[in-house]
């Protein structure tokens, strides 16, 4: 999970007592040892620590990073988990204006942050059957780690983007090419058609998994509803809203 635009480089304050005394006694601590830009907006980071190693990590969990305090966090996806070297690897999108954004867009090799989790957020692996997962440009992260975790069940992913060539280039390295892509359009219109496919797999069993933008995701869930599907079929987490910033 992740987060359009703005040029001003992040320059995080140095944490203070209290945030360096809760970042040592519940976070670990880790180096960024690669940062590459995929796309507009789009970076693949890998952060390294000792404390990653052993680590049980399942697909769908996620991670808080302090962004130069420990009262100011983001949440992320990793999209896997290598517990022998002790890496873990995020795939952001700089979504707007913020601390989160600015990091996403600014962040080099040889920088350092405190990391806190992995925890549970979005139970994949107790998935067994068909998936449909919906989400944005937020939700890439999530869509290739339960690709990975997910080698032997079907799971079709769709996602309303802002360009579809550009999230389409990205995609493609990540194994998700098969992914249907919306453009976004004035009062959602590209929801309809979103809607109506979420009504076909609806049909056949499985689950479906609405993430990314909170108003997308209110607007789909009652389409669910009024279709009857039950709620032990519908996963939701929303990675950010308009107007809000650091949406857990």
């Amino acid at each position: 999970m992740t987060h359009s635009s703005s040029s001003t480089a992040f320059s995080p304050r140095q944490p203070g007592r209290l945030s360096r005394t809760i970042i040592r006694l519940l976070m670990k601590r880790a180096t960024v040892v690669r940062a590459g830009h995929v796309g507009e907006g789009f970076r693949d980071i890998t952060l390294e620590s000792p404390e990653f190693r052993n680590v049980t990590w399942a697909p769908g969990q996620k991670v808080q990073i302090a962004l130069g305090s420990a009262f100011v966090t983001r949440t992320y996806t990793p999209i896997e988990w290598d517990a022998a070297k002790g890496q873990t690897r995020i795939f952001g999108f700089a979504h707007g204006a913020g601390p989160g954004s600015d990091w996403m867009r600014s962040v080099q090799p040889g920088d350092e942050c405190g990391v806190f989790g992995p925890r549970a957020s979005l139970g994949m692996e107790s998935i067994s059957g068909p998936v449909m997962l919906f989400g944005d440009e937020t939700s890439f992260g999530l869509a290739r780690a339960t690709l990975r975790q997910g080698r032997t069940r079907p799971v079709q992913c769709l996602f309303e983007v802002n360009a579809v060539e550009v999230a389409r280039a990205v995609l493609e390295p990540l194994g998700l090419n098969a992914a249907e892509l919306f453009t976004r359009r004035p009062g959602d219109d590209h929801l309809r058609e979103v809607e109506r496919r979420l009504a076909t797999f609806a049909t056949g069993g499985g689950v479906l998994v609405l993430t990314g933008k909170a108003a997308s995701i209110q607007r789909l869930r009652q389409t669910l509803k009024v279709l009857d599907v039950p709620a032990a079929r519908i996963m939701t987490k929303a990675y950010w809203a308009s107007g809000r910033a650091g949406l857990d």
